[in-house]
């Protein structure tokens, strides 16, 4: 896939855009069987609109090297620096939680307690996988597969702990709206 253009001016984000579409190659999402890197090209613009550093796009490109390729976050820290690998890891998921609930409460925990811009990337993560949801939804009366039930439920839960960490966040506000835009959200205590 080619890089989007904004990548021109964000060195770190350009070198780690050719790096994750070689290593995903020819995946295809699930959901639609788009090329996979339609995801993190959607993540990485929405927090250079935020007004994010080159550091933390090229972490919203590379935010699913590690679960989806063979790639290490050694790897990325050697490629990339520690700071973009920091901010990958704390969107990854432990693979040897193996309970969906406990795995992504677990992650959920893990993004929004590792500092403002971790949280930033898992906002801009779940912002691109609603909106990605509510398109799966739209082609269900087509004869496509439903989402399930229980993603929604997780990132509804993304969004209560988002709004405890970084409330005015305009990822977060984002996420809000998109979420709202599906079901009733309650409202963050």
């Amino acid at each position: 896939m080619q890089a989007p253009s904004f990548l021109e001016r964000l060195p770190i984000a350009r070198a780690a855009w050719s790096f994750a579409d070689d290593r995903h190659g020819n995946q295809r999402r699930a959901s639609d069987e788009a090329p996979f890197m339609a995801h993190p090209q959607e993540v990485a613009a929405l927090l250079e609109e935020a007004g994010a550093t080159d550091e933390l796009v090229a972490a919203g490109v590379l935010h699913d090297t590690v679960e989806r390729t063979p790639t290490t976050l050694g790897e990325i820290d050697d490629r990339f620096g520690s700071g973009v690998a920091d901010l990958v890891g704390a969107v990854t998921e432990d693979p040897g939680i193996r309970s969906y609930s406990r795995r992504k409460a677990a992650l959920r925990e893990q993004a929004v307690h590792a500092g403002e811009p971790a949280a930033a990337l898992f906002a801009a993560d779940k912002v691109s996988k609603v909106r990605e949801y509510r398109e799966q939804l739209g082609r269900v009366a087509d004869g496509g597969a439903p989402p399930r039930p229980r993603r929604l439920s997780h990132y509804t839960a993304s969004l209560l702990d988002l709004e405890r960490v970084i409330p005015s966040h305009p990822l977060v506000t984002e996420l809000r709206i998109e979420l709202e835009q599906l079901t009733p959200v309650p409202v963050a205590h």
